[in-house]
This record gives C-alpha cells, sequence and structure tokens, in this order.
C-alpha cells in the first residue's frame, strides 16, 4: 500500500463539489490535509457554512479555512442558484445543521503554510473560481515550488466536450476570475487542467445515483438527493440525462491520471472582451511569432478521458467506504 497523497481541496461547495468532496474522503488514495473556500457557485458565506455542514455531517477531520469574497479585480459575479439552488447545495434539507467557524487563518494563507509544511508533497486541488491560488502566489511566490502539484476543474479548450457553459467560449470557474486564473496557469508549478473537454462527456445517470443511496449510506443518500436539482438542470439546458461529473473528474485525476489524455502547452486566459474567461493553450512545439504565449511554463490541459474507468472508481470507492 503506497502512502496517500496530501490534498488541499480548494473549493465553493457547490453540488458536484461535495460529490468530490466526499470522493476524497472515502479514496484511501488520498489524505485530506485541509478544505479551503471560495466564492463562486455560492457567495464565502455559504460556500464556507456548506463545507462546514459536510465536515460535521460526514466526519471529515480536516480542518476549513474561509477564502476570499471576491475576485482579484473585479465585481463578484451573481451566484447561479438555478444551477445550485439557494443554499447551494441544491436546496435539499440541510439535516443538522448547526452554526460553526471556520479556522482563524485564510484559506491562501493555510496554502503556503501547509506547502512548507509538506514541501513536495501536497496536491492543491482546485474546482472553483483560482482566486485564493492567486493569492497564495502574491503574498509567497515560493508556494509555486513548494506544491507537489496544482489540479483544477476549469478551463475550456474545444478540443471535445463544451467549449464553454456560461459564454460560447468560457467556464464557469475561470469566467468568475479571469485575472486570477491568467496568473495560476503561468504561474511556474506543475498544473494540470480538467476541463469541459473531459467533464462534460461523463455523466453520473439517474440510475448510477440511485445504485450509490441503495447501499443505504448516508452519503449515498445525501448524493443522490442533491444530484435531482443538478440533473435536472443539465437535462433541461443540454439535454443531458444525469449530471455532468465536473469536479469529481479533478479528484479522479489525482487518484489516477492514466484516466485522461493531456495535451501538453502553455496557457493564457483572456481577460478583456467578449471571450472573457477563454482559455486558450498553444501546444508544444508549435511554431508561431512572437506571441502572449512565449516563455511561459509548459502545463498539461485535459483532452480525453475513459469515461467508463472514471464512473466505475468513484462508484467502487464510494461504495467501499460507505457501503
Amino acid at each position: 500500500m503506497t502512502t496517500p497523497t496530501k490534498i488541499i481541496f480548494d473549493t465553493d461547495p457547490g453540488i458536484d463539489d461535495a460529490m468530490a468532496l466526499l470522493f476524497i474522503e472515502a479514496s484511501p488514495a488520498l489524505d485530506l490535509i485541509a478544505v479551503t473556500t471560495i466564492f463562486g457557485n455560492s457567495d464565502i458565506d455559504t460556500t464556507t457554512r456548506n463545507a462546514l455542514y459536510l465536515k460535521r455531517r460526514f466526519g471529515l477531520k480536516a480542518p476549513v479555512y474561509k477564502g476570499t469574497d471576491k475576485p482579484l479585480v473585479r465585481p463578484r459575479n451573481p451566484s447561479p442558484t438555478f444551477v445550485h439552488g439557494e443554499n447551494g447545495l441544491g436546496d435539499v434539507e440541510l439535516t443538522g445543521l448547526v452554526p460553526e467557524q471556520p479556522e482563524a487563518k485564510p484559506a491562501h494563507q493555510a496554502i503556503i503554510d501547509l506547502a512548507r509544511q509538506y514541501p513536495g508533497e501536497v496536491v492543491l486541488c482546485a474546482v472553483g473560481p483560482l482566486t485564493n491560488l492567486a493569492l497564495a502566489l502574491q503574498a509567497d511566490p515560493e508556494v509555486a515550488s513548494l506544491l507537489k502539484s496544482v489540479v483544477i476543474m476549469g478551463g475550456a479548450f474545444g478540443v471535445a466536450g463544451k467549449p464553454g457553459n456560461v459564454t460560447p467560449v468560457a467556464e464557469a470557474n475561470i469566467w468568475n476570475d479571469p485575472e486570477a486564473a491568467d496568473q495560476v496557469f503561468t504561474a511556474p508549478w506543475k498544473l494540470t487542467a480538467v476541463s469541459l473537454d473531459v467533464t462534460t462527456q461523463v455523466v453520473m445517470s439517474p440510475a448510477y445515483m440511485d445504485a450509490l443511496a441503495a447501499g443505504g449510506s448516508d452519503a449515498g443518500g445525501f448524493l443522490n438527493a442533491i444530484s435531482k436539482p443538478y440533473a435536472a438542470f443539465y437535462g433541461g439546458r443540454d439535454g443531458i440525462v444525469g449530471c455532468c461529473v465536473h469536479d469529481a473528474a479533478a479528484v479522479a485525476f489525482v487518484i489516477d491520471p492514466t484516466l485522461f489524455t493531456v495535451r501538453r502547452g502553455s496557457v493564457r486566459v483572456v481577460t478583456e472582451g467578449i471571450a472573457l474567461g477563454q482559455t486558450c493553450q498553444k501546444a508544444e512545439g508549435e511554431l508561431f511569432g512572437p506571441s502572449a504565449w512565449d516563455d511561459q511554463p509548459i502545463q498539461a490541459a485535459t483532452i480525453a478521458v475513459d469515461g467508463e474507468r472514471l464512473l466505475k472508481l468513484y462508484a467502487e470507492t464510494m461504495t467501499a467506504k460507505h457501503g
């Protein structure tokens, strides 16, 4: 048995965030050492409350650190309540909810401190807007060399799947803070973007979610319940039967990168104009004249996925933990 990988989960819970968080907690391959929260699917107070609720309800040991409440330079976009509900978790009743407080330290400082405490050991998995990561880079640029790697759920490269989900060319996490995203993609750490190119190709069907709940566990039942409004949104907008595996796909990459095919190259994010939030990769080895992609770090973007294996990994991991 190999030593579990230490992971910080930067998240804006969020229905698919909850699916991913419980996946991390259930996986013997991962050691969750912190949850850091960010605005996105809801405002920062709601996402932090949801993280604390999930921690208490499902017995997570990791501390929760509250992140920033707004993007680096622009106003916060309205919360997508039509996707995640007013409470961020599909408006299911949050049974046993009690007021709790996160750790006193801000999220970006927690990221820095944990990277320094465990140099070369920590994977930072970020599935919301990337503002906490940008703030960590600004406060301590060395954090880029101290983390083992960064895996984000974000971006869309137009190779497969959907080229955007909030505009024709932009994915929500990047669009919510494009300036932060550009800083994160151009930082000298090892980064992989698990993009809409793959996440929109993997769907948890109603039957799949019912099977997760069939074991009778609280986790399976909860995930099945919150998946229903999420699936209704996808069905109404995209004609999908079920819900796309967005954030849990990023966790799956940390557990088993062989599920994915990646393309390597420098990535820039559009920060103004009609293509705001678009992620643009210059594939490694392509030759052009001088451009904004020159002399930037080579990062990875997912362009294909073995969806069947990914769904099998998720179901087996959850069932083994929760029965």
